[in-house]
């Protein structure tokens, strides 16, 4: 399926699950090898309570570090060349990441007016309180205190994020429990792959509470995948 032909319909369908839903959702087409396709635990989500973010990757690098030219107009027209919704992915080149932070009231309000969900970076973000009242999404690696000399370096490359590759107009899927990255080809089938793995689990369960439960049958009735 093609960025084209995934429409609002099937991108808010996909908002109906947990990410750890459709992980497991994606793992019943065998497209990737299980250990792939997710960015590690130190990309966290800065406001659980906003549930999930589903949209489509504009990618950008950054540094913070001694003095340089801070222009980010050639990051809103990559922004705006990508499908909405949008997610601004950050790469903080600096080396340790994270001491200046692009993100604050001033740049959540400015790409939530260009259609964005939030941002994913594994620098750090700021003005916690401003961006969580706008509904304005942050994945990071924590907070911090300053912009310092914050700077767009480059826009539209792929980056690596967290052990996680994502490249411009990539669908993500993110919540609570971290990034994960949709197949494009997939996003129609997954919501019925979803309900299908939430059955699968659910019948396990309630087999496990019922009066029938049999620690002896633990691995057969796991492993029934109809």
């Amino acid at each position: 399926m093609s960025v084209t032909e995934i429409t609002p319909g099937v991108l808010e369908a996909l908002r109906r699950y947990d990410t750890p839903t459709m992980a497991n959702a994606i793992e019943t087409f065998d497209v990737r090898p299980r250990d792939e396709g997710f960015a590690s635990p130190d990309i966290r989500c800065m406001f659980p309570e906003l549930g999930v973010m589903v949209g489509f990757a504009a990618t950008a690098t950054i540094r913070a570090r001694a003095k340089g030219h801070d222009d980010q107009s050639a990051l809103w027209a990559h922004v705006r060349s990508q499908p909405a919704p949008r997610v601004v992915v950050v790469k903080d080149l600096d080396e340790p990441p994270a001491l200046g932070s692009l993100w604050g009231e001033v740049n959540a309000t400015i790409f939530k007016a260009l259609g964005c969900a939030g941002c994913i970076t594994d620098g750090c973000v700021r003005d916690l309180g401003e961006a969580r009242g706008m509904s304005f999404q942050f994945f990071a690696r924590g907070a911090g205190v300053s912009h310092a000399y914050v700077r767009v370096e480059s826009t539209g490359e792929t980056v690596n994020i967290g052990g996680l590759r994502i490249a411009p107009g990539d669908l993500l899927h993110a919540d609570q429990h971290g990034v994960l990255l949709v197949p494009k080809e997939l996003a129609g089938e997954l919501p019925a792959a979803a309900d299908r793995v939430i059955e699968r689990e659910q019948r396990l369960l309630r087999w496990v509470r019922s009066p029938d439960f049999d620690p002896d049958r633990l691995a057969e009735m796991k492993s029934v995948k109809h």
